[in-house]
Parts: structure tokens; C-alpha cells; sequence
């Protein structure tokens, strides 16, 4: 009798994964390595496999999920529509020949992502926690009119709680303050937080919250922005986020070593944009309509061109990844990448295996030190294919490597927040600068090359000395990196 039941409940298990892999195979219609991942997941961990793929996996719930009326770009809107008119019928009076010699990236990322093209901009790069945040502080001292803050992590440490205690005073003053961040980046951070900035008329709103205490079924889909606007005059994007640990005071990780821009010029409205979006989605009280105040006409003296880039499970492309392809696809001379993880999809492969077979000079820079060890593992198994095509690798010994970087040829580059990984192109709420500006792509690949010196190189040679072990493990997060 007792032989019959557990025979029942194999039985019954068996078909219940049955079910669970149908519904990974004919309704979510994704991509054959993710539904392989999650098969071999669900196979493995019956039923509590299927839990996790509810709520790491699914899509679903996506359409819903998204399906909020479509917003304009707020105080960009005619530019776009000018340049896509323009730029398609050669029209365009582009102010340097550099850039126009990408034209047609700039049209893609336009048509596909209203990416408004601007050429007035002054770029300042910034690669130590300590000289930004010294910058972000004096900026926000500065502010005259409002303060627009969105964040992935908020730590409320040392850093996080003097920040916090700066925007409240600017509050007091009169100036807007509005702070954005994201509930699972920012773990155990609640309002509570910030009640001083509250109390002196700040507003703070949470990205995606839990409607069910610690529940969140949204956890797959996360704003990994990080931004600040200041006045509509000045704007920072890039990798850092707010916290003690990215001023090098994590023992764990060590020195940080990461890449942010300061911008200033007409960038900063298409910066400004992007942010009125995010906290019109999460605010539902609070929404911010158009104002001159918020798009000052002030642009740069200087010239550096960009556009600025988003990309997220709303959206029906990939921007981001296809800028970046499309970059690369570019290469006569040289590719230089900077990415804490490295997990890129068959397209990207290619092309970068593409570039270094016909003698593009690829080099990729991945940290020593891991966060997360199956992506780390499949870094590693993905770095070492590379290898054989004739990339060259450099593993960053001087701490915790966090820039997402990419240079061409030393002329046109990118910076921002997306990792070179799955979750980044299709999961994530991302945004990068494009930029086409000789200065800038020399200054980005210097600061390769000068951290060249604080890595070691992994050759063919020391690659193929790695034990069983780490062979094992790079081929099992090889066999999950479609869902990491």
C-alpha cells in the first residue's frame, strides 16, 4: 500500500512538471537557451523550480505588468521627431564629421529608442568613488530650483545618511527635492529612511514596490538606473550608486573602481526626460508635467556629442545591446570593454569573435574579485572562448571592477549602467551614453589602458591550466547563464 502511494506521487510529480515545463515552452515564447536553462532547472528541483521560475523567470505578467498608457519624452518630443526627419533625409547639419561618420547608429538608436541626438555637451569622466561623490555634493549644495536623485542601491550608511541630510537642507531652502530608488537594489531600505528629507518637503518613491510583505513577485524587473539633475543644467549617469562600499570602505571588495559621467548641456534634458518618466511611473501622486524650469536653455560651449540611451522589459528592443553591436560591428582598430560581468548572448559573441578574428585588437577587463560566483564562473567561461578567437583578457586585481565601458578605435564609446549580461539587455531598467567625441574615447581608453597595469592577463596558456574544479563550475553556470 504503501509502495502504491509513492508510486501515485512520482506520478503525479512527473506530470505536474510536465505541466510546469509547458508552460515555459509554449506560453512565455523566449529565447531556446533561457526555456533549456529553466527546463534543466525545473528538472533538477521539481515544483520548487517552478517557484523559482515565478519569480525570478516568468513573463507572463509582463504585458500587464507594463501595460501603463504610453508617455511622451517630455520636453524632447519635437526634437525627436525633427532629427528622425532629418537625419533619414540627409538633411541633418551635423557640427563634426566624426560624428557623422556613425550616422547610422545615431538614426538607429533614434528611430528605436528616440535617442535625441546633442552636440554642445562637456563631459567630465570620474573613475574614484571620492572625487565623484565630492562633485555630486558641491553640485547639489549649488541647487537653486530642484534636485532629481534615482538610484538602484541606496545604502543608509555613512555616505547615504550625509546625502539624505544635504537634500533635506537644500528641502528647507525651497529647492524640489525627489528622490527615486529600487526596492530590491535598495534591500531593508524603507521612507523611514529618509523622514528628515520628508519632513522638510522632499519627496521619496520606491521603483516597483511589494504589495505583499516580503513578497515581490516584480522581483525579475528592476530599475538599475542611476541618475541625478540638478537645476536641468548639470546630470550624472553611470555606474555608481550610493553607499559606503563604493568609496572603497567594503573590506570584501576593496578600492571600487567604477565610471561616471558629469554632464553638462542639452544632454542633460534627454537625462531629465528619462528620470520624469521612471517617477511618473512609481509615483502615482506626485507626477512631474512639463516646465521650462525642468529644460533651461543653457547649452555647453564645448562639443562632445551623445545621445543618451535606454533600454527595459517595456521596451520591444534591446537599444542598448544593438548599440553596442552595432559599436563593435564598427571596430577597424580596436575594442576596449570594462564589465564586473561578462555573460553575452550568441549575437554579441559573434560579434566580438567577429572583430578579433579579422585582427580587431579586443581586450575585456573583468574583476578578480566575484559578487555573485555563478556569474562570475560563467565570466570566466565566456572570457576563456574568447580567447581562442585572439581577444586579449585582464582580470583587475586592485579591488572590485563595477565600469560598463565600451571604446572603439579610441573615438566613439559608451558609458553607463548596463552590464554586459542578459539581465541587462532584457530584465533591467538600463541607460548608457553614446558618445561620439574623440576626446572622450581617447580619455576612456587611456583609463584602459592605465588599468592595465593594475590587472594580470589571462593567456590561452593560463587559462588551460585551470583545475577540474573551476572547469566544473564554469560549465554548470555555462549551462544557467541564460537566466542569471
Amino acid at each position: 500500500m504503501d509502495t502504491t502511494i509513492w508510486v501515485y506521487l512520482a506520478y503525479g510529480l512527473f506530470f505536474l512538471n510536465l505541466s510546469f515545463s509547458a508552460v515555459v515552452i509554449f506560453l512565455e515564447r523566449r529565447d531556446a537557451a533561457a526555456t533549456w536553462a529553466w527546463l534543466m532547472v525545473l528538472f533538477f528541483i521539481p515544483v520548487l523550480g517552478f517557484i523559482l521560475y515565478l519569480i525570478f523567470g516568468q513573463n507572463l505578467s509582463r504585458r500587464r505588468l507594463f501595460d501603463w498608457e504610453e508617455k511622451v519624452k517630455i520636453g524632447i518630443e519635437s526634437r525627436i521627431l525633427e532629427q528622425k526627419h532629418e537625419i533619414k533625409n540627409g538633411l541633418y547639419p551635423f557640427q563634426s564629421k566624426d560624428t557623422e561618420r556613425h550616422k547610422d547608429t545615431v538614426y538607429m538608436l533614434l528611430r528605436h529608442n528616440d535617442a535625441v541626438l546633442t552636440e554642445d555637451n562637456d563631459l567630465q569622466i570620474f573613475t574614484d568613488g571620492e572625487e565623484k561623490f565630492k562633485s555630486l555634493f558641491h553640485d547639489i549644495s549649488q541647487a537653486k530650483d530642484h534636485i532629481h536623485l534615482q538610484t538602484y542601491i541606496f545604502r543608509v550608511d555613512d555616505l547615504g545618511s550625509r546625502l539624505v541630510q544635504l537634500l533635506a537642507e537644500k528641502a528647507r531652502q525651497g529647492v524640489e527635492v525627489r528622490v527615486l530608488y529600487d526596492e530590491m537594489g535598495s534591500r531593508g531600505v524603507t521612507k523611514k529612511d529618509f523622514k528628515e528629507l520628508i519632513q522638510a518637503g522632499g519627496l521619496v518613491e520606491i521603483f516597483f514596490p511589494s504589495k505583499i510583505p516580503f513578497i515581490n513577485l516584480r522581483l525579475n524587473y528592476r530599475n538599475h538606473r542611476k541618475l541625478v539633475i540638478i537645476d536641468g543644467e548639470a546630470g550624472y549617469v553611470g555606474g555608481f550608486n550610493i553607499g559606503d562600499e563604493y568609496l572603497g570602505l567594503n573590506e570584501r571588495f576593496g578600492y571600487w573602481r567604477d565610471t561616471h559621467l558629469r554632464i553638462e548641456g542639452t544632454a542633460v534634458h534627454a537625462i531629465q526626460t528619462r528620470f520624469i518618466l521612471d517617477w511618473n511611473q512609481a509615483s502615482h501622486r506626485y507626477d512631474i508635467h512639463y516646465s521650462d524650469k525642468y529644460f533651461p536653455n543653457k547649452p555647453s560651449a564645448n562639443n562632445a556629442a551623445l545621445q543618451i540611451v535606454t533600454s527595459g522589459p517595456d521596451s520591444e528592443w534591446e537599444q542598448i545591446k544593438y548599440g553596442y553591436i552595432k559599436m563593435i560591428s564598427s571596430a577597424t582598430e580596436s575594442v576596449y570593454i570594462q564589465t564586473p560581468y561578462f555573460i553575452p548572448d550568441a549575437s554579441l559573441l559573434d560579434t566580438l569573435r567577429v572583430a578579433a578574428l579579422a585582427g580587431v585588437d579586443v581586450r575585456i577587463m573583468v574583476p578578480n574579485k566575484p559578487d555573485h560566483m555563478f556569474v562570475y564562473w560563467a565570466t570566466y567561461s565566456y572570457v576563456g572562448e574568447l580567447l581562442k578567437a585572439g581577444a586579449r583578457i585582464y582580470i583587475y586585481d586592485a579591488g572590485f571592477i563595477h565600469a560598463k565601458t565600451i571604446v572603439v578605435d579610441r573615438k566613439i564609446s559608451s558609458v553607463g549602467t548596463a552590464n554586459i549580461d542578459v539581465r541587462s539587455f532584457k530584465l533591467n531598467f538600463e541607460v548608457n551614453a553614446f558618445i561620439y567625441h574623440l576626446e572622450t574615447g581617447k580619455n576612456l581608453a587611456d583609463i584602459f589602458e592605465k588599468d592595465i597595469e593594475l590587472s594580470y592577463e589571462l593567456t590561452p596558456e593560463l587559462y588551460m591550466k585551470r583545475s577540474n574544479v573551476i572547469k566544473f563550475k564554469e560549465s554548470i553556470s555555462r549551462l544557467l547563464s541564460p537566466i542569471l
